[in-house]
């Protein structure tokens, strides 16, 4: 029988994910395009830096990827999701969501705090509401993203 290959180790990555949701329930996604896969579209977040809570972060990421200072609240959902991250890194990600809602249709973003690397894969970004979301023909993150808002929406009423 021949020697099975043994799968590389994941690396633990615990993140922290943004549902932002603007006046009209459209949520705020970026276009990821990264040289080794197809774009895909992904909700603002990403890793806790050394000794950041979930909510810290969600705060910190929020600020540097859109420019938005706001209280990210409660944690709204807990996911895991195995991935190879942009750097090539095979991870086991524990993400935690945090429903944000934001004042205004498609409100601007400031980008100014975008990482080199966020500014090499993160060539913009755009408000989606479920159908134009189902139309946009790409791989989406989370897949359920609407599913979910509403999920958590009506968890919070």
């Amino acid at each position: 029988m021949p020697a099975q290959p043994v799968a590389a180790p994941r690396t633990p990555r615990p993140a922290a994910r943004i549902l932002l949701i603007d006046s009209s329930g459209r949520a705020l996604l970026f276009r990821f395009d990264p040289a080794d896969r197809p774009p895909f579209w992904c909700t603002p977040g990403g890793a806790l830096d050394p000794g950041e809570t979930y909510a810290q972060a969600a705060r910190r990421e929020l600020l540097e990827e859109t420019g938005i200072e706001a209280d990210p609240g409660p944690e709204v959902e807990q996911r895991t999701a195995d991935f190879i991250t942009i750097e090539g890194v095979p991870v086991t990600s524990d993400e935690r969501y945090f429903l944000i809602r934001v004042e205004g249709d498609e409100p601007a973003l400031d980008t100014s705090r975008h990482t080199p690397l966020e500014r090499s894969v993160m060539r913009s970004w755009r408000w989606f509401d479920r159908e134009s979301l189902a139309a946009v023909g790409e791989l989406v993150f989370p897949e359920d993203l609407f599913d979910l808002i509403g999920r958590v929406s009506s968890a919070r009423s």
